[in-house]
């Protein structure tokens, strides 16, 4: 099989099941499928799944709903991914069904951050 050089760091298939991924976790946070105690889990966003090249990790990164205690809820859905990982078994098919690490998303920092250096600078 010959890899084509198109400069992308991840494959079509780990972008594919990646966004398979984040479509999953978003139903059962949505439905609350997880039973994750402590946490209201319609008020967390994936935002992005990256996945390894084997395709037996996932990184997710989440943001609660405000972008509001972020680390607690990492925190918490860290704790529960045993039972993320259940509900995920229900939903998708796979050979290896990946183990889903947490991740608090700080891109919606870093693109408010930009936005107000542009600000100043007009």
């Amino acid at each position: 099989m010959i890899r084509q050089n198109n400069n992308s760091p991840y494959s079509q298939r780990q972008l594919r099941v990646g966004e398979l991924i984040k479509q999953s976790l978003g139903q059962i946070f949505l439905r609350d499928e997880a039973k994750v105690p402590t946490l209201d889990t319609k008020n967390i966003t994936v935002t992005e799944v990256r996945m390894s090249p084997d395709l037996k990790n996932a990184r997710a990164y989440v943001i609660p709903l405000g972008g509001k205690d972020t680390e607690k809820a990492v925190g918490i859905l860290t704790e529960c991914s045993h039972l993320i990982r259940k509900a995920l078994a229900k939903k998708i098919d796979m050979k290896f069904l990946p183990r889903v690490s947490f991740i608090g998303d700080k891109s919606f920092d870093y693109a408010e951050k930009i936005e107000k250096l542009i600000q100043q600078n007009k």
